[in-house]
């Protein structure tokens, strides 16, 4: 067998050196495969490492098979190093409001090739938990390092080994997608898979596309000392999550110096000696602007191509991914698939919750019996900015397509005294009950934490606890999180009828 392919992540400094010898050593020389295995999963990002570890810890021989680097986007090039450039892009913002506390600050500056070793040396530090070492020798999964494609219904090919499976779970992410901008293909752009290469600070950074990490990126990128034009297509950054709170954080990227460029749309992209230019059509005008660095961000493309799905017989689109239905199965009822190669819910919390739904089908639902469903998930997401914002369930547009009423409570912070004692009254917590019951539909926080408050809200709605039943709940005070204690008693005081009312009075007068 000959060993790995050598992987590169520049800067090959100590702690990137240790990240690639835990998640894809070039020593390592894939295992006898045996004769067939209760579960082969293609693809070690967060669903294919939880699917594989639930199913080897629960008794199946399971083979796992990775291509590039164990731990997927999440820990290599997703959440946990853009969650590191954050924490110091928001200690920066904190910095710079300083004043406004009664704190004066001198001479501060961002060291930034110190930022981004802090991230390479805290994603190292972590990258043992996804390693090949722990889950061969550990968890007790057969590690194959190398491109895996089906060669036939049940059998997948990694090199010159074949894998022989019972069932099979495609787990291979996405990738970011490429907006066809003429020019652009030209200049090195960066994303997500390349952006914390850096060593240096571009002077000026273009972001195209304002979803949730073009919008995390760019703020950061501001408050560590860049020039940001942040290019979206659309009139308002961050247009699929709750309007009033993508209006707050609007107005918070303006106050941090973001060029905001709306309702854009490209003409060119052009290199010129250093520095890069991109012609733009914007409020009717033509126009370009000059930067040294391009970051694009405009959504995810599945990884399905290499995989051989034809021979297999798993259906898919190049655009949407991998057909499954409400099981994550695929045409192939032995092969399964989650996260980011067929979900919507792009997230890594997601891809673990669907590997979970994925181990309990695949292999413990005989004659299909007590099968779990995608469909019957309740699933919070946040978007990192400052401030964050949290979401889980139904939106009130989305409510009104499905033809639900709804009652829905907003607390501005503005109202909170602990929000007014951080400076952070920017803010709300708005939640959504179907109409004359207090049954929670979904909720929208936004607050500098909003992604730890919304934990409260999803865990009412999985075990289907009414907003009235929060109210009950005592809140430490003061604390941001009293909003949503505020949301629980408004709604028990829409029970106030001129009735209940008459009715307490009585009783008042009733001796004790």
């Amino acid at each position: 067998m000959m060993p790995a392919q050598e992987i590169n992540i520049p800067p090959m400094d100590d702690y990137n050196q240790r990240l690639v010898e835990h998640l894809h050593p070039a020593t390592w020389i894939n295992p006898t495969p045996v004769d067939r295995y209760d579960l082969v999963v293609i693809g070690a990002g967060p669903a294919g490492l939880v699917a594989a570890a639930g199913a080897a810890g629960l008794g199946a021989k399971v083979a796992l098979v990775e291509k590039h680097l164990m731990g997927g986007d999440c820990l290599n090039v997703g959440c946990i190093p853009s969650k590191c450039v954050i924490s110091s892009a928001r200690v920066m913002g904190y910095i710079n409001r300083a004043r406004d506390y009664g704190i004066h600050v001198h001479d501060a500056r961002v060291d930034f090739p110190a930022v981004m070793a802090r991230m390479r040396r805290l994603r190292s530090s972590i990258s043992h938990h996804d390693s090949v070492q722990r889950f061969q020798h550990k968890l007790g999964v057969d590690v194959f390092l190398g491109t895996g494609q089906f060669i036939n219904r049940n059998a997948v090919q990694v090199s010159d080994q074949t894998l022989r499976f019972r069932k099979a779970v495609i787990a291979t992410g996405a990738r970011p997608a490429d907006p066809k901008i003429p020019g652009l293909a030209d200049i090195n752009y960066l994303t997500n898979e390349t952006v914390f290469n850096l060593t240096e600070r571009p002077g000026r950074l273009a972001v195209i596309g304002a979803g949730p990490i073009g919008c995390e990126m760019a703020q950061a990128f501001r408050r560590l000392g860049c020039e940001v034009t942040l290019f979206h297509k659309h009139g308002h950054i961050l247009d699929r999550e709750d309007a009033d709170a993508a209006e707050i954080v609007q107005q918070q990227f303006c106050k941090d110096g973001i060029k905001l460029v709306l309702s854009g749309r490209f003409h060119r992209v052009e290199r010129s000696h250093h520095a890069i230019t991109l012609h733009y059509e914007a409020a009717g005008q033509v126009t370009s602007t000059v930067v040294d660095q391009v970051l694009v961000s405009v959504g995810r493309a599945p990884n399905i191509e290499d995989l051989n799905l034809e021979a297999a017989g798993v259906d898919y689109t190049a655009q949407r991914g991998i057909w499954v239905n409400d099981y994550l199965q695929t045409s192939n009822p032995h092969i399964y698939a989650a996260g980011d190669c067929c979900m919507d819910w792009k997230f890594t919390h997601a891809a673990d919750a669907a590997a979970r739904i994925v181990i309990k089908n695949a292999l413990f639902s005989p004659f299909r019996w007590g099968r779990y469903r995608l469909s019957n998930i309740v699933m919070p997401w946040v978007t990192y900015t400052d401030p964050e914002i949290a979401h889980v369930g139904l939106s009130e547009t989305q409510a009104q397509v499905r033809g639900i009423s709804v009652q829905t409570f907003k607390i501005p912070f503005d109202s909170l005294d602990r929000a007014v004692c951080d400076d952070e009254t920017a803010g709300f917590a708005k939640i959504h009950v179907r109409k004359g019951t207090d049954k929670i539909l979904g909720a929208t926080i936004v607050a500098s934490h909003a992604g730890n408050m919304i934990n409260e809200i999803t865990f009412a709605m999985v075990h289907d606890l009414g907003l009235g039943k929060i109210s009950s709940v005592i809140h430490p005070y003061p604390t941001q999180a009293e909003a949503i204690r505020k949301a629980a008693d408004a709604y028990r005081r829409t029970l106030l009828t001129p009735r209940s009312t008459a009715l307490l009075k009585f009783l008042m007068q009733l001796p004790s």
